[in-house]
């Protein structure tokens, strides 16, 4: 029994501090300016980002390998990063390029840190995070309307202070968007009282409302792959602009048991001049109330308890909450049992 008891905390523990095995956004790319290191928490490991003499971003773990400290308050040396403190200058593949300090220093050319691959695509920047299961990073696959022209938008991330879950719990849960969000500006529609259904897709779920579409927040498309991410629509009123609704593509970047940071995608459908008109809109006028909307779930799951799970009542509203879940927990499971056995060989 005990055995069982530790393994299910073992579970929990993976899944409270993101899950293996994925990319994750982890900055914007306007966050990552030439010549300058760009440190990031994720997963509950400190990473360094930076730009190489090409441009090309470079990720490797926050850490000095001669003493310790921290290599994003270091420096950019010829495309590599060097630390402030003794001037240790590492590589993209975590080697040891120079010791300024001792010429044909033996610590030269030991490969002395983590490397994560990393990825630049839509204004943001993405890291892989291996597993015993996955060691070699898979193609990350993006939402389709990222390579559809017709589709144009911007993204907006923002730190919370409360649990990854919970950010995506709230994404699973479009029953909320009629009662929280229910003075804003898209929002402000629809009925109160409904029932909720969950559809397999090749590629996650569904979660939506029966008996609503095309009101408000109405349905959820959860995918699971390479990237966990969601797709949800928001009608839009006349008064936004050309285009139809808008399109929300989110993810979110687990930091640690406490922390998360939401990256979303506003798009619309809109082309030539329409496009550029909304476009302006946008940043003129909409953005802000969009950032409102943005606030309000912030602030209700930052305000929430760390335990709120373990006292929870769900009803049927909550089919795509307890789906996340479960599999959040059957993906820890298996990234579990994988190292487990690995450890099993090596120890053979």
């Amino acid at each position: 029994m005990a055995g069982a008891h530790d393994l299910k905390d073992r579970i929990e523990e993976r899944v409270n501090t993101g899950l293996l095995g994925q990319w994750y956004p982890v900055a914007k790319s306007s966050e990552v300016q030439p010549g300058k290191p760009f440190g990031v928490k994720a997963l509950g490991q400190h990473i360094v980002l930076w730009r190489d003499k090409a441009g090309k971003i470079q990720c490797v773990e926050d850490y000095c390998p001669h003493r310790g400290a921290r290599m994003s308050r270091g420096e950019v040396h010829n495309g590599h990063i060097a630390c402030r403190y003794h001037g240790v200058v590492v590589d993209g593949s975590g080697t040891i390029v120079s010791v300024p300090a001792m010429p044909d220093c033996p610590l030269e050319g030991r490969k002395a840190v983590q490397a994560y691959a990393v990825t630049e695509l839509y204004d943001a920047i993405f890291a892989y995070f291996p597993s015993v299961e996955a060691p070699t990073p898979p193609p990350l696959t993006m939402p389709e309307e990222f390579n559809d022209p017709e589709w144009t938008g911007f993204l907006c991330a923002s730190p919370w202070a409360c649990n990854y879950r919970y950010a995506l719990d709230n994404l699973a849960d479009p029953m909320h968007g009629c009662f929280l969000h229910a003075d804003s500006f898209t929002l402000a529609y629809g009925s109160k009282q409904d029932l909720m259904k969950l559809d397999k897709a090749e590629d996650g779920f569904i979660v939506s409302r029966v008996n609503q579409q095309g009101k408000n927040f109405d349905y959820t498309h959860m995918v699971f792959g390479s990237a966990t991410y969601c797709r949800l629509d928001i009608p839009y009123p006349k008064a936004a602009g050309p285009g139809s609704f808008m399109r929300i593509l989110g993810y979110c970047l687990p930091v640690d048991e406490n922390n998360c940071r939401v990256f979303f995608w506003r798009m619309r459908q809109v082309t030539g001049f329409e496009r550029d008109s909304w476009r302006f809109l946008y940043r003129a006028k909409l953005e802000p109330r969009h950032w409102k909307v943005l606030e309000q779930d912030r602030e209700m799951l930052s305000a929430m308890p760390d335990d709120a799970r373990k006292r929870e009542m769900l009803y049927q509203h909550d089919i795509g909450v307890s789906r996340i879940r479960q599999i959040l927990t059957r993906m820890a499971k298996s990234q579990i049992a994988a190292e487990d056995a690995a450890a099993a060989r090596s120890a053979g």
